[in-house]
């Protein structure tokens, strides 16, 4: 079965990683860790989320990260706007693209938005329409694709039937998120055959997160299936915190590893990202769940040792 001859990442890590860290990061150090981003070769990367800061504190500077971003016609910036004040705060921003995301599982749309998936459908039908009026570019992401509280109970015929609704409106792309991390490459492989048979060639991206050890074994057999995105996390920062045990996303730099060693192209510079990981990890005193950029630490201090 062949694999693409290549990939694109987008680091979601300046959103989804810092988003619920209890340290605020400042805005300068924001910046610096998305111009390393960009520096090392990453096409998207998702910047910053237009929330309330009542809600997500770390996000009350989107505006001012928004405002400092290196200007570079090699790199996609993207916010994330869960709201049509988010949306408006994400166009006034001077974003070209902006991803929106929905639940698709009813329970955790209650839960988690206290709204119904049709309710949130409704919403989000109205921000793609604001969005292309505003020449915003759309990405349309779904939570809780491969599952909420149980693998796959969240229903693959509303996943499809969604898919292909928010396809027909015309958004540029389309993103499911394992945001449980219950994924594993079987259901990966049904899901993403039985979407992709449903949005004809709107492009599709996988948001995947390593909760029970899988993540890259999912990317592989997404691979297998003929997706091209993905979205990672530097480090692997990341997890949602309205769902009990989720962990980061999948690395950026762990995956750059596997897409290296299979032969597909990326552009990413993984060893840049790992510094960029170490980085962060130094300022926050802590540890997150991605493997590379700790071997490169060590690789380094071991030649710095030597020297």
């Amino acid at each position: 079965m062949s694999l693409p001859q290549s990939v694109a990442l987008c680091d979601v890590g300046p959103r989804d990683g810092f988003q619920f860290e209890e340290q605020f990061i400042p805005t300068d150090r924001k910046v610096d860790v998305i111009t390393a981003l960009a520096d090392a070769g990453l096409p998207r990367i998702q910047v910053t989320s237009f929330v309330h800061p009542k809600w997500v504190p770390q996000m009350k500077d989107a505006e001012a990260v928004c405002s400092r971003l290196p200007d570079r016609a090699d790199v996609t910036y993207a916010g994330l706007a869960l709201n049509q004040r988010g949306l408006e705060r994400a166009h006034a921003a001077g974003l070209s693209q902006v991803d929106l995301s929905i639940a698709t599982h009813d329970r955790h749309s209650q839960d988690n938005a206290n709204r119904t998936v049709d309710e949130a459908v409704t919403q989000a039908d109205d921000m793609v329409r604001y969005a292309h009026e505003h020449g915003l570019a759309v990405q349309m992401g779904f939570q809780t694709v491969f599952g909420y509280q149980a693998p796959g109970d969240t229903p693959l015929d509303q996943v499809v039937d969604m898919s292909r609704h928010f396809a027909d409106l015309g958004v540029e792309s389309l993103s499911l998120a394992d945001s449980t991390g219950l994924a594993h490459p079987r259901m990966i492989k049904e899901r993403v055959r039985a979407v992709q048979a449903a949005i004809g060639d709107t492009p599709l991206v996988l948001h995947l997160h390593d909760t029970r050890g899988l993540g890259l074994a999912n990317v592989y057999a997404a691979l297998q299936c003929g997706v091209e995105r993905f979205d990672t996390s530097l480090a692997g920062m990341g997890g949602c915190p309205f769902i009990d045990g989720a962990t980061g996303n999948i690395a950026t730099e762990d995956t750059a590893y596997l897409l290296d060693g299979l032969g597909i192209e990326t552009g990413v510079d993984r060893d840049a990202v790992g510094r960029a990981s170490a980085r962060v990890e130094s300022f926050l005193a802590k540890e997150f769940p991605g493997k590379l950029h700790r071997l490169l630490q060590r690789a380094e201090g071991a030649e710095t040792a030597v020297e």
